[in-house]
């Protein structure tokens, strides 16, 4: 796994037992699931207007939030980026139209 993700997600760790009011990952997780889907929401909304925008360091820049937030969602479920990586290795040498089938009827996963 590359090692920022892994630095990060050891630092997201760390901050759930950090003062929330020392810390902004602190103070999300204090404010639970709603408040980081929230922040998530926004960091999707500005990647796209980003992209819409047509300026690649916004849309970088954009993105790095939105996977920041992202992280941090998931150390909040117990899980990690590694368990992402995971998933995408899965899907290696599958097709996109594969890969959708088989989730299909699978509880959790939309529609897409």
């Amino acid at each position: 796994m590359n090692d920022t993700l892994t630095k990060l997600a050891e630092i997201l760790e760390q901050r759930k037992a950090a003062d929330p009011e020392s810390s902004y990952v602190a103070k999300l997780y204090h404010r639970g699931l709603d408040a980081i889907l929230k922040k998530i929401g926004e960091e999707a909304t500005e990647t796209v207007m980003a992209a819409k925008d047509g300026d690649p360091g916004k849309v970088v820049r954009e993105t790095a939030d939105l996977w920041f937030h992202t992280l941090v969602l998931l150390a909040q479920q117990g899980l990690g980026p590694q368990d992402v990586l995971g998933e995408l290795e899965r899907r290696f040498g599958l097709s996109g139209l594969e890969e959708k089938a088989a989730r299909k009827g699978t509880p959790g996963c939309a529609e897409q």
